[in-house]
């Protein structure tokens, strides 16, 4: 018998009115990157003295995500759509408590055609783990994005 370990990632994001209606929803697929891999070995080994993944940053960068990303193409700076520390969770996918989740709810008060998202270690700079590009969601002032990230260990 293998043993076989994946780190894979999915993402929500939700964007709603001023009212709490639905404009629009996608369910998307994670890039994990190679130094978001190493710094899971570190935690993982206590090696390196890694720090935990515990922020989220949205972007309008439109280059395809890849294994070697260190950052977002252009993160969001302005707009109520800045990095966001966030309180990870542990949730259950296939076995008890293997995914590591994070949601964010920012409240919008620019116009941006969010086009990427990413799951970092630090309030500036660090370590990308995951980050994903997909087509524009168009946001408004009043609206709310609201992303849930999992990274999943099977």
């Amino acid at each position: 018998m293998k043993d076989k370990m994946k780190v894979r990632g999915l993402i929500t994001l939700k964007v709603t009115d001023k009212k709490g209606k639905l404009k629009e929803e996608k369910e998307i697929k994670n890039t994990i990157c190679n130094l978001g891999l190493k710094a899971i070995v570190g935690l993982t080994g206590n090696i390196d003295s890694q720090t935990a993944f515990t922020y989220l940053a949205a972007g309008t960068g439109t280059t395809a995500a890849g294994a070697t990303d260190t950052a977002l193409e252009t993160e969001i700076t302005d707009s109520g759509l800045e990095r966001a520390s966030v309180t990870p969770t542990s949730e259950t996918t296939t076995a008890t408590d293997d995914t590591l989740q994070l949601v964010k709810a920012w409240s919008v008060t620019g116009t941006n055609a969010v086009t990427e998202i990413g799951i970092l270690n630090a309030a500036s700079a660090g370590v990308l783990l995951g980050h994903q590009v997909f087509s524009a969601l168009n946001v408004v002032s009043g609206d709310t994005l609201t992303v849930t990230y999992q990274v999943v260990l099977s």
